[in-house]
């Protein structure tokens, strides 16, 4: 038996859960906010250190011999020729490059180019996108800008003691718009058309790879981005699907190649096993239910859950098409929602809250039919956030999705995945695990719910979705989802 430890860098926060290597039992936990506002778009990397010295008082990491680094994704850390920060980091939140990222499409020729080269076409949260933005808006900045990390990155580097060798893993560098998953190589030339001149990057570990070990003869693994780390603590594999319900909406699954989308509805990424994580996002999930929630004035989701389910499926024939922010999935920035099916029957408040809940579940189920189309199997649906726990959503997503649901019960499933593969760095150097094994730990303990006599029902209500969908928006999956 030995002790690994697993962070959790996220945009607001460091929690770090010490687990048992052969079984993932967690012994011990801690919790630091940043000191910095959690929705910060430029953050003094420093914060995220003191952050995780706050989480490990205590004694925390006492026996520990292996950690593992998720953090947030699409930052960018920019450093000179000394290893010192350029500037404040970017963080993922920061949207000033949304004209940097079309510029950079434009640039390339096209979408599709785009996601031929690297599975993604470019957004503004990524570090491509940023590093175009940077040497627009601050070319002095960019002009001494001679190497970048991402936030994962630059916490192994710290805690390793700052060597030459800079690490990452795939997972990190398939968010960069400038590493392909597919080929498992960095595009330099798109470095070079975003920033005007080359810089040194991270080089890419392996799964089960070691990123180096301290001084003190701690081991520190590859590490990986949140999305990866999460699914990897969830213990998802083939056939699996995860389904994340925030104010947008994301639909990832596992699968054995790197897709890519010229729509660009596919976001390439790669795991933190070797296998791939292709991402289909949507702009509205749980702002739907808020919304109508609002406009019912109802008081929270869970009172708008109780109204929906006096109703039937079908909503009596109301169809909510919930597009509220524009869409991503099918590609409509400019769209609005629809509310179709208004008969003198249906005007019931019971029977808005059940639409709500129907359309955002099959805006979800459109975008898992993304990915079933590109050859995806799924078998199962990991469903994800506070709203998962809503009874109307457990009522309805299995037959709406066509598939078992899984509803984990909540945790730290990033920090637990970053120290799963703590646990596996550490067997590999040990020799107790192979390095394509990862350790078996005890997956989620979850509800399940199974679309059973409802099957049918929940088919009919995503049919007339997709009428009502094809209808108000024709041609917005080519040949439909």
């Amino acid at each position: 038996m030995g002790i690994v430890a697993g962070l959790d860098s996220s945009s607001a926060f460091t929690r770090i859960v010490v687990c048992d290597t052969d079984t993932g039992a967690v012994l011990r936990q801690g919790y630091a906010p940043h000191p910095v506002e959690p929705k910060a778009t430029e953050v003094d990397p420093q914060a995220w250190l003191l952050s995780l010295g706050e989480a490990a008082t205590g004694g925390l990491l006492e026996g520990v011999q292996a950690i593992g680094v998720a953090a947030q994704q699409h930052g960018l850390v920019a450093l000179d020729a000394q290893g010192n920060l350029v500037r404040a980091a970017l963080t993922g939140n920061d949207k000033r490059a949304q004209v940097a990222a079309a510029d950079l499409i434009d640039g390339l020729g096209s979408r599709e180019a785009w996601a031929q080269a690297v599975g993604c076409v470019p957004q503004a949260a990524q570090a491509v996108a940023k590093l175009r933005w940077l040497a627009r808006t601050e070319p002095d900045a960019a002009q001494r800008t001679a190497g970048v990390l991402q936030a994962h990155d630059w916490l192994v580097w710290q805690l390793l003691g700052r060597p030459a060798r800079r690490t990452t893993d795939r997972g990190a560098a398939s968010g960069t718009g400038y590493w392909s998953a597919a080929t498992g190589f960095y595009r330099p030339d798109l470095i070079e058309l975003a920033l005007g001149h080359q810089v040194a990057l991270p080089e890419v570990l392996g799964p089960s790879d070691a990123a180096g070990t301290t001084p003190e003869g701690l081991l520190i693994s590859a590490g990986t981005g949140e999305t990866m780390a999460a699914a990897f603590g969830l213990g998802v594999g083939a056939g699996d699907a995860v389904v994340s319900l925030g104010a947008s909406g994301s639909v990832m699954a596992v699968h054995h190649e790197a897709l890519a989308d010229p729509s660009g509805m596919i976001t390439s990424f790669a795991d933190a096993t070797g296998m791939h994580l292709p991402v289909v996002h949507t702009s509205n999930a749980v702002r739907t239910l808020r919304g109508t929630a609002e406009m019912l004035g109802v008081e929270d989701l869970a009172g708008l859950s109780a109204l929906a389910l006096k109703s039937t499926p079908g909503a009596c024939g109301l169809v909510l098409l919930p597009y509220l922010e524009g869409e991503r999935t099918p590609r409509l920035p400019h769209a609005a929602g629809t509310l179709s099916g208004l008969r003198r029957e249906s005007m019931k408040p019971e029977h808005l809250a059940r639409a709500a809940f129907e359309g955002m579940l099959c805006s979800l189920a459109d975008a898992l039919d993304v990915l079933r189309m590109r050859g995806v199997d799924v078998r199962r649906v990991f469903l994800l956030g506070a709203a998962a726990e809503l009874p109307a959503v457990q009522a309805a997503a299995p037959a709406i999705f066509g598939t078992q649901v899984v509803v984990p019960q909540p945790a730290e499933y990033a920090a637990l995945g970053a120290a799963r593969q703590a646990a596996w760095a550490l067997g590999v150097s040990q020799g107790t695990l192979a390095p394509h094994t990862p350790p078996a730990w005890q997956g989620a303990a979850a509800q399940i719910f199974e679309p059973g006599e409802e099957l049918a029902t929940g088919q009919a209500v995503r049919q007339q979705y997709i009428a009502t969908r094809d209808e108000i928006h024709p041609g917005a999956f080519g040949q439909g989802a």
